[in-house]
Protein backbone atom coordinates (compact mmCIF):
# COMPACT_ATOMS: atom_id res chain seq x y z
CA UNK A 1 0.00 0.00 0.00
CA UNK A 2 1.10 3.38 -0.97
CA UNK A 3 1.09 6.86 1.46
CA UNK A 4 -1.11 8.91 0.03
CA UNK A 5 0.11 12.51 -0.15
CA UNK A 6 -2.40 15.99 -0.39
CA UNK A 7 -5.43 15.56 -1.75
CA UNK A 8 -4.44 11.58 -1.70
CA UNK A 9 -2.78 11.27 -4.48
CA UNK A 10 -0.63 8.70 -4.37
CA UNK A 11 3.29 9.30 -3.07
CA UNK A 12 6.44 7.17 -4.32
CA UNK A 13 8.34 4.88 -1.77
CA UNK A 14 11.28 7.83 -2.30
CA UNK A 15 9.14 10.64 -0.97
CA UNK A 16 7.88 8.52 1.94
CA UNK A 17 11.53 7.58 2.79
CA UNK A 18 12.67 11.04 2.53
CA UNK A 19 9.96 11.93 5.41
CA UNK A 20 10.93 9.34 7.48
CA UNK A 21 15.08 9.68 7.02
CA UNK A 22 14.26 13.42 7.76
CA UNK A 23 12.70 13.14 11.07
CA UNK A 24 15.17 10.66 12.14
CA UNK A 25 18.02 12.44 11.23
CA UNK A 26 17.11 16.30 11.31
CA UNK A 27 20.91 17.61 11.35
CA UNK A 28 22.26 14.96 8.10
CA UNK A 29 23.71 16.64 5.33
CA UNK A 30 22.15 16.94 2.08
CA UNK A 31 24.78 14.77 0.37
CA UNK A 32 24.83 12.11 2.99
CA UNK A 33 21.13 12.14 2.81
CA UNK A 34 20.80 11.12 -1.19
CA UNK A 35 23.69 8.74 -0.25
CA UNK A 36 21.23 7.42 2.50
CA UNK A 37 17.93 7.09 0.86
CA UNK A 38 19.81 5.60 -2.41
CA UNK A 39 20.79 2.92 0.04
CA UNK A 40 17.07 2.46 1.42
CA UNK A 41 15.65 2.14 -2.09
CA UNK A 42 18.67 -0.30 -3.53
CA UNK A 43 18.21 -2.44 -0.97
CA UNK A 44 16.69 -5.70 -1.54
CA UNK A 45 16.82 -6.71 1.82
CA UNK A 46 14.68 -3.50 2.90
CA UNK A 47 12.51 -3.11 -0.28
CA UNK A 48 9.28 -4.38 2.22
CA UNK A 49 10.46 -2.90 5.25
CA UNK A 50 8.19 0.05 6.97
CA UNK A 51 9.73 3.56 5.32
CA UNK A 52 11.17 4.67 9.61
CA UNK A 53 12.55 0.97 9.26
CA UNK A 54 14.55 1.27 5.73
CA UNK A 55 15.45 4.66 6.57
CA UNK A 56 17.01 3.87 9.95
CA UNK A 57 19.07 0.69 8.54
CA UNK A 58 20.11 2.55 5.62
CA UNK A 59 21.08 5.10 7.57
CA UNK A 60 23.22 2.80 10.25
CA UNK A 61 24.26 1.08 7.41
CA UNK A 62 25.96 4.04 5.56
CA UNK A 63 27.07 5.90 8.75
CA UNK A 64 29.11 2.35 9.77
CA UNK A 65 30.78 2.12 6.37
CA UNK A 66 31.52 5.57 5.47
CA UNK A 67 32.11 7.30 8.70
CA UNK A 68 34.08 4.54 10.55
CA UNK A 69 36.66 1.58 10.29
CA UNK A 70 34.49 -0.69 9.97
CA UNK A 71 35.37 -1.79 6.51
CA UNK A 72 38.78 -1.82 7.36
CA UNK A 73 38.79 -4.08 10.31
CA UNK A 74 36.45 -6.91 8.11
CA UNK A 75 39.78 -6.55 5.59
CA UNK A 76 41.96 -7.12 9.03
CA UNK A 77 40.16 -10.71 9.61
CA UNK A 78 37.53 -9.24 12.03
CA UNK A 79 34.48 -10.98 11.94
CA UNK A 80 31.26 -8.68 11.66
CA UNK A 81 30.15 -8.56 15.01
CA UNK A 82 33.66 -8.05 16.60
CA UNK A 83 34.30 -5.19 13.96
CA UNK A 84 30.15 -3.28 14.52
CA UNK A 85 31.54 -3.39 18.49
CA UNK A 86 35.15 -1.67 18.03
CA UNK A 87 33.03 0.93 15.85
CA UNK A 88 29.94 1.22 18.03
CA UNK A 89 31.21 4.52 19.48
CA UNK A 90 32.51 6.32 16.30
CA UNK A 91 29.07 5.41 14.47
CA UNK A 92 26.97 6.58 17.70
CA UNK A 93 29.07 10.31 17.57
CA UNK A 94 27.90 10.18 13.66
CA UNK A 95 24.68 9.28 14.55
CA UNK A 96 23.84 11.53 17.64
CA UNK A 97 25.74 14.56 14.89
CA UNK A 98 22.38 14.12 12.65
CA UNK A 99 20.16 14.52 15.71
CA UNK A 100 19.80 10.21 14.75
CA UNK A 101 19.24 8.62 17.97
CA UNK A 102 22.02 6.03 19.22
CA UNK A 103 22.21 2.38 18.89
CA UNK A 104 22.77 0.35 22.33
CA UNK A 105 25.36 -1.48 22.70
CA UNK A 106 22.79 -4.45 22.86
CA UNK A 107 21.04 -3.76 19.98
CA UNK A 108 20.93 -6.58 17.42
CA UNK A 109 21.20 -5.88 14.32
CA UNK A 110 18.43 -5.92 11.61
CA UNK A 111 18.52 -7.06 7.98
CA UNK A 112 22.35 -7.53 9.01
CA UNK A 113 22.42 -3.88 10.35
CA UNK A 114 23.83 -3.30 6.81
CA UNK A 115 20.45 -2.05 5.06
CA UNK A 116 21.01 -5.61 3.51
CA UNK A 117 23.51 -4.45 1.10
CA UNK A 118 26.42 -5.18 2.83
CA UNK A 119 28.54 -7.91 5.54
Amino acid sequence: MTAAGPAGAPRNRREVLDEALTRLAPRLPGFEHEAVLDRALASPGLRNAAPPTAARLALIAYARHVFTDYDDLLKEGYDRDSARHFVLDDLNETLLGWGAAPIPEDEPDEVGGDGGTAP
